[in-house]
């Protein structure tokens, strides 16, 4: 067994890192509110720690899950950063959705001090998260990918490589653009039966059996319906999240028109007060504009 740094004690971070010390890993956390590690710590019997470098000093992988660019650098960089904790030879996984570029900037800079680092970001949400049942897409060297493997394969259903740094936060990056119109079209389609008087259980009973079927009508349509937004996913984070698409389009050239209105519609939902709603509370957005 391993010993092992997680940074971050979020909705995914926590259960992730329990997964590790449930399989037997030594592991230390970090987080930057003092009491969400001390309470980790106290119910799975790990450690935790004041800054990322103590958390990191000694562990031969180091999991991150924070918050944006920002947080990521914080915890990667500076006296107290994890990079300054870590030994040349160990790894660095980055479970945070972040821009590719950071990701590349932070490759480099652990690739100075003999690092490997992994650009990880994940699928699956909080229940996921909780059910060691993430995909996991992956960025990085092979041979560091390789030695990570093992390790996010503890709390994934899937976790593979798709190509070099970046190539991870890339492909999270098509699962947002993805979902984003996904959900606005389940929004619409129980606000549709709900208008026509039809039972939307029914409706989506019989729909989700043929080519509409998807992971967002089998695990959100309920909620939905029962106007119910205080899980899952938060708003304010698919905005980040599809802030870089964005921005990551407007570089690349792609073209993400549905994208683009539905980041507009989750920014209505923020004005109605549901920033940390679930990103299903689309369909909220239609209900009050009648």
């Amino acid at each position: 067994m391993a010993k092992l740094a997680f940074l971050g004690m979020g909705v995914m971070g926590a259960p992730m890192a329990g997964h590790l010390a449930k399989a037997g890993h030594d592991v230390t956390v970090y987080n930057r509110t003092t009491e969400k590690a001390e309470a980790w710590a106290a119910k799975h019997g790990g450690s935790h720690a004041a800054t990322p470098r103590e958390a990191a000093a000694g562990a031969a992988f180091v999991m991150a899950c924070v918050g944006n660019d920002d947080d990521l650098r914080a915890v990667c960089l500076g006296e107290d950063g994890a990079f300054a904790g870590m030994e040349p030879g160990t790894t660095f996984v980055d479970h945070t959705t972040v821009s590719a570029a950071v990701t590349r900037e932070l490759y480099a800079a652990a690739k100075e001090k003999g690092i490997a680092f992994v650009d990880a970001p994940i699928s699956g949400g909080q229940a996921g998260a909780e059910n060691g049942q993430l995909s996991i897409m992956c960025g990085g060297d092979e041979d560091a990918y390789a030695k990570a493997e093992p390790v996010m394969e503890i709390y994934a259903k899937l976790c593979r490589r798709i190509g070099e740094s970046g190539a991870g936060q890339t492909t999270k990056m098509c699962n947002q653009i993805a979902i984003a119109g996904l959900v606005q079209g389940l929004s619409e389609a129980l606000h549709f039966a709900e208008k026509a008087g039809l039972d939307g259980h029914a409706v989506v009973e019989v729909i989700s059996q043929g080519a509409a079927g998807s992971w967002q009508m089998a695990n959100r349509y309920e909620t939905m319906l029962a106007n119910h937004f205080d899980h899952g996913f938060a708003v304010n984070w698919m905005r980040k999240d599809l802030g870089i698409c964005l921005a990551t389009a407007n570089e690349n050239g792609a073209s993400l028109p549905v994208t683009a209105l539905v980041d507009q519609f989750y920014k209505d939902v923020q004005k109605m007060g549901g920033g940390r709603w679930d990103t299903s509370a689309l369909i909220q957005r239609l209900r009050d504009r009648g």
